[in-house]
């Protein structure tokens, strides 16, 4: 898992809740994957060696934090870890399909460390948004700027 995932494709869900992943993105899970709900009502697709990082990350996390509490409830208990089949298909949960409102066209979106599965409408509706008024975060600036 040397290549970070990048570049967007568009795929479609079988029947069963199926979905090839695509030949960009293969190598980066190929250890397998664990998907979990992620932010702007996309599911999150981590390689495992990522996943445990983030889970040691929680781990650290006090029980005091009421937001923290929230947070792993969010992210923590809707993750399920799943293997390619030999068509390279992963299979999606019944209520990550209904977080993510995944019903047949859907779009991978590489991001740092994860990818990213989006409805195909809800992707469209999101990154038009952003192309009309891109984001330029303060942590940014100096990268772009």
């Amino acid at each position: 898992m040397d290549r970070m995932p990048f570049g967007e494709y568009q795929y479609h869900l079988d029947d069963k809740g199926r979905v090839v992943i695509p030949v960009a993105f293969r190598e980066f899970i190929a250890e397998g994957v664990v998907i979990t709900r992620g932010f702007e009502g996309c599911l999150y697709l981590y390689p495992p060696l990522i996943w445990q990082q983030m889970v040691a990350l929680l781990e650290k996390t006090s029980l005091i934090d009421g937001e923290a509490r929230q947070f792993i409830r969010f992210f923590y208990s809707g993750a399920s870890q799943v293997e390619m089949d030999n068509s390279y298909r992963i299979s999606l949960s019944s209520p990550l399909r209904r977080f993510a409102d995944l019903e047949h066209s859907v779009v991978f979106a590489g991001a740092p460390h994860r990818l990213e599965l989006w409805s195909e409408s809800h992707w469209l509706s999101t990154i038009s948004q952003l192309h009309q008024e891109p984001p330029m975060p303060v942590s940014l600036k100096e990268l772009l700027g």
